[in-house]
């Protein structure tokens, strides 16, 4: 038999790694701008041509590199950032694999200027596929001036399943953000396609928080100091206010490096319990300084993912340093144990008790409960059966059978609802019971049916909606005073995408400045007030779209919509609303589902209620 194991070229082995490496153009920029980080740079600039796809050029003024040390930079596995394993455990750089350059070299064309401050002239270096065609000396300036181009060049497969333009620029964006955030003491800059768009100088976190994320939070940021013997932990936790329904203003760093930490995320999310509503994500950007022997980041070759000596005891220090900064802040709730001052002016406590209003508490039974002597006091439940005429009385006046609605198929449980005169609607209200605010019950010949209010009205809206997309004819409303909205960079660049398609649902939106839009109609019926909260789930969906699902864009829109106008608040206590909801929903063309697939309503047959009463 003969051999077939061959050892794969260093062309070949240099692809394989770089496919783990380098992803999209947000992975280059995240490796160029870590390695100007370690460089001791003080002043980075990034300049981007068709989202990273044509261009990624750093520049820094960072320690610079000698002849043969740039010559060397681009080997698998070379590295000035350790020398031997111990050196693993005490990792405080960016880097360390000594993969970046190389992974970046096999897939790109590579031009870099580089000179260390001590040398007269630089060295110009340029690679294309993992082979060097050309090294020679240069005049530059102190520091490394990188060219990446044409990412992908050489493999087609890669460079075709490249998402759009603005999402590769959304992620650059990304990987920008969290290097600025994480070195607040350092200038960056960044071009994009020769506009600048940053510009932001050194100083303190708060400060670049502001500049980066958006004015909103200067006034939202709560401070997080705490020092213990195990590790120290400082940031920015946005209030309460702050939170929003979409992800991604969430930072942790662990030593100056950004990670992701579901563990820790829910840390942080717990101790906000009660402060925010269940779907909403509060604002965070802290940092964890711990010893590097008790952290391995040596788990991904992106260095995101690391792993904790003791999770558990990281997860409390954590959760316990939020909570002491929003209670000093008064943010989190407590009990207080003052006394009302409007309490006093009562009539009640003001005026003395009457003779008669003393007999009135004798006659109850909690006023003789409390008077028997050594023995426990039983309060009565409401709800036991010698109180049951008092919890609900039950109508004894026939229901008429014309009064019923009409159901068919009841076995493959669908509804074909019969239309009825205007006289039998009038009569068929007093045949519908409204549970808890939240479901209608009402009789049909076979038995009950249980309609989900909240569910029922989204299908209905849903409906409305799309009728009225098709029609071209979405009713607006001006709002009395614009709002203005404001977003991430990487968030506004998803909401100018689909301007055109919430402009056919009724909304008037325009951009205003760099990353802010204003709001100058909406949508008939969305309560005023209520847009932000609806345009934070549309740009959380975008966020996590597939590609494939673009087509069925416009059906997710209207479902978000539909969702969020069924939360409002509509008067149910009428039987007149609550007949006319169930009209409606069987005038639907699918009545028995929302439009994400929930069910609206359940058919209980005579037959199992008669069974559950044994």
């Amino acid at each position: 038999m003969p051999d077939v194991i061959q050892l794969l070229s260093d062309h070949i082995a240099n692809q394989i790694a770089a496919g783990e490496v380098i992803q999209r153009p947000a992975s280059a920029v995240k490796e160029l701008l870590e390695n100007a980080v370690d460089a001791g740079a003080t002043d980075i600039q990034l300049m981007i041509k068709d989202a990273g796809k044509e261009l990624i050029q750093v520049t820094d003024n960072g320690k610079g590199m000698s002849p043969t040390d740039a010559r060397m930079s681009f080997e698998r596995h070379a590295t000035s950032k350790i020398k031997s394993i111990e050196d693993l455990f005490t990792i405080r750089t960016m880097g360390f694999r000594g993969e970046a350059l190389a992974s970046i070299a096999a897939v790109t064309q590579v031009e870099m200027r580089t000179r260390p401050a001590t040398s007269e002239t630089g060295t110009r270096i340029i690679v294309e596929g993992t082979e060097v065609k050309l090294q020679e000396p240069c005049a530059v300036n102190a520091g490394t001036n990188i060219m990446v181009k044409n990412l992908f060049y050489n493999v087609p497969a890669r460079r075709h399943f490249l998402k759009s333009a603005t999402t590769e620029l959304r992620h650059i964006l990304d990987e920008f953000t969290r290097v600025a955030l994480a070195y607040p003491q350092v200038r960056f800059r960044f071009w994009n396609n020769g506009v600048e768009q940053y510009h932001l100088e050194p100083g303190n976190l708060k400060a670049r928080i502001v500049s980066l994320l958006g004015n909103t939070y200067e006034k939202n940021l709560v401070p997080v100091e705490e020092k213990t013997d195990l590790l120290n932990i400082y940031g920015f936790i946005g209030k309460p206010e702050a939170a929003t329904r979409t992800r991604g203003m969430q930072f942790f760093f662990i030593n100056g490096r950004f990670i992701r930490n579901a563990y820790l995320n829910h840390a942080v999310i717990q101790a906000y319990e009660s402060l925010i509503e269940k779907e909403s994500f509060p604002f965070y950007v802290l940092f964890l300084e711990v010893d590097p022997s008790r952290v391995d980041v040596n788990v991904h070759p992106t260095k995101q993912e690391v792993k904790f000596e003791d999770d558990r005891l990281m997860y409390t220090y954590l959760n316990a340093a939020v909570k002491h900064a929003l209670a000093r802040y008064n943010i989190s709730p407590a009990l207080d144990f003052t006394l009302n001052a409007g309490i006093q002016q009562l009539s009640a406590v003001q005026l003395p008790s009457t003779e008669r209003e003393k007999q009135h508490v004798e006659k109850g039974y909690l006023y003789s409960t409390f008077q028997d002597k050594n023995q426990a006091h039983f309060i009565e439940r409401k709800d036991s059966l010698k109180q049951w005429k008092e919890l609900y009385e039950i109508a004894k006046s026939p229901i008429p059978a014309a009064a019923q609605p009409i159901v068919n198929n009841e076995e493959q449980g669908h509804i074909q609802g019969q239309l009825l005169t205007d006289e039998t609607q009038q009569k068929n209200t007093s045949n519908i019971l409204l549970v808890n605010g939240a479901m209608l019950v009402t009789t049909v010949r076979s038995g009950m049916m249980l309609i989900h209010i909240a569910r029922a009205q989204e299908r209905i809206w849903y409906e409305r909606l799309l009728a009225g997309w098709n029609n071209q004819d979405a009713a607006s409303q001006r709002v009395l005073f614009p709002a203005s909205y404001e977003l991430p960079p990487q968030d506004a660049l998803l909401l100018n995408e689909v301007l055109d398609d919430l402009a056919r649902i009724g909304f008037d939106i325009a951009p205003f400045g760099q990353h802010t839009f204003v709001v100058q109609g909406i949508p008939a019926g969305l309560p005023s007030g209520e847009e932000k909260y609806l345009l934070d789930e549309v740009v959380e969906h975008l966020k996590h779209e597939s590609p494939d699902a673009v087509s069925k864009r416009t059906e997710l829109l209207l479902a978000h919509m539909a969702r969020r106008l069924s939360r409002s608040k509509q008067a149910m206590m009428q039987p007149e609303a609550q007949q006319a909801l169930i009209d409606e929903l069987f005038a639907c063309s699918q009545p028995e589902y929302t439009p994400d697939g929930k069910k609206v309503f359940m058919m209980i047959k005579k037959e199992e209620l008669e069974g559950m009463l044994g």
